[in-house]
């Protein structure tokens, strides 16, 4: 996609929207468009491939900065890392509550809008479970299927918190607090998938607890003091 000057770019967005809201998605056309932001078809197609693509964030946009912040990120444990990542595209929706209101009614509506809408999550699915791959990997290893597994599950985990507090707010009409509510989801999602250590990709390993059952003479603080000098 090309480069969108901001102010261009807005002035599409806002007539399309416009236009959805008063004629309809499938009656508006791109020439409806462009001549009710003032400006020539061409210009049209030098920001936005089609029609449809007016409707959606900019997700390779905000994908890459999702994946930027991952890289900032490599000391947090791999699944808040996620978490953050993902509350990159979360703020991005909440900036503009109208328009992600109305995105989200036509995306129920329309079936192609719909089928747009699942193919963006799933290039986050599949650039998240790649990050948790490599960070739940043992560092010897290039390849580790229990890894490849748990970052599969663990990146849908993240996502579907992400999806169904969003989609609550929007089913609110964007009123409202989400932020709270986004937090608390992706706590259960760490308590369920993040492990104690932080060690992910084979830099530490969780402590374990072991019980061990003794008969001896000594007392309790004698074998305490022996355990202690063990570990």
């Amino acid at each position: 996609m090309a480069g969108r000057e901001p102010d261009v770019a807005e002035r599409v967005v806002t007539a399309a929207f416009e236009l959805f809201a008063a004629d309809g998605y499938e009656a508006t056309t791109v020439e409806a468009i462009t001549a009710r932001a003032g400006m020539a078809r061409r210009t049209f197609f030098r920001y936005f491939r089609s029609k449809e693509d007016v409707i959606f964030p900019d997700h390779e946009l905000l994908l890459a900065q999702a994946l930027a912040r991952l890289e900032m990120l490599d000391d947090v444990p791999a699944v808040a890392a996620v978490c953050d990542a993902t509350s990159v595209v979360f703020a991005h929706y909440i900036a503009t509550p109208e328009r992600s209101v109305e995105r989200y009614r036509l995306t129920r509506q329309v079936p192609a809008l719909r089928a747009r809408e699942i193919a963006s999550v799933h290039a986050y699915h599949r650039a998240f479970t790649k990050y948790l791959a490599l960070r739940f990997a043992p560092a010897a290893e290039a390849e580790h299927p229990a890894a490849e597994l748990r970052a599969e599950v663990t990146a849908g985990a993240v996502i579907a918190a992400h999806n169904q507090v969003l989609r609550e707010w929007l089913r609110r009409g964007g009123q409202g607090p989400a932020d709270r509510a986004l937090a608390e989801a992706f706590d259960y999602v760490l308590a369920t998938f993040e492990r104690s250590a932080t060690g992910d990709g084979g830099r530490a390993r969780a402590r374990e607890a072991v019980v061990v059952v003794v008969s001896t003479d000594d007392s309790a603080q004698v074998l305490a003091d022996r355990i202690r000098r063990l570990s």
